[in-house]
C-alpha cells in the first residue's frame, strides 16, 4: 500500500469564529463545519469526553486543506511559551503562495495578524514573510516575482 495524499493539516484554536474569518480573509474557503464529540472522538484522539467543533478550510484549487479545531472539553492546554519563536521544535507553520503579498499581509492585520520580521526577499524569485494569526498560529506567505 501507497500514501494517497496529505488530507490536511489541524490546529487548535481558541476563537473558532476568528479563526475561519481569518483564513478567509487569506482566501481560504470553509467547506463544512461541525461538532465533535462521543466515543469515536473520544478513541481518536486518546482523550476523554471530548467536546470540539471543527471548521474545514480548503484553499481555491482545492488541494490544501486546514482543520481548525475548537476544544469544549477537556479544555485546550498551552505547552511552553504563548507566541513560540519560528525555530521552536515541533510543527512550525504552514505556508501559503499568493498574488500580492503586501496587500495580504494589509488585510490579514484586519484580523489581528502580526508581521514577524519584515517582508524579504529570495533573489529574483520569491518575496516571503512570516505573520503570527489568531492563537498564535505562525504562518508564511511567498509571492512568486521575476
Amino acid at each position: 500500500m501507497t500514501l494517497q495524499r496529505m488530507d490536511n493539516v489541524g490546529i487548535v484554536v481558541e476563537d473558532l469564529d476568528a479563526a475561519v474569518a481569518f483564513f478567509a480573509e487569506l482566501g481560504m474557503e470553509v467547506e463544512g463545519r461541525m461538532p465533535v464529540e462521543g466515543l469515536f472522538a473520544d478513541q481518536a484522539v486518546g482523550l476523554d469526553g471530548v467536546r470540539s467543533e471543527i471548521a474545514m478550510m480548503r484553499t481555491p484549487d482545492g488541494h490544501g486543506k486546514l482543520e481548525l479545531a475548537q476544544y469544549r472539553t477537556p479544555p485546550a492546554i498551552a505547552d511552553g511559551p504563548r507566541n513560540p519563536p519560528p525555530n521552536t521544535l515541533g510543527l512550525h507553520r504552514v505556508m501559503f503562495a499568493v498574488d500580492d503579498i503586501d496587500d495580504t499581509v494589509s488585510r490579514l492585520r484586519g484580523h489581528g495578524a502580526e508581521l514577524i520580521g519584515e517582508v524579504a526577499r529570495y533573489e529574483d524569485v520569491y518575496r516571503l514573510c512570516y505573520l503570527r494569526g489568531p492563537s498564535g498560529i505562525l504562518l508564511a506567505l511567498a509571492e512568486r516575482i521575476g
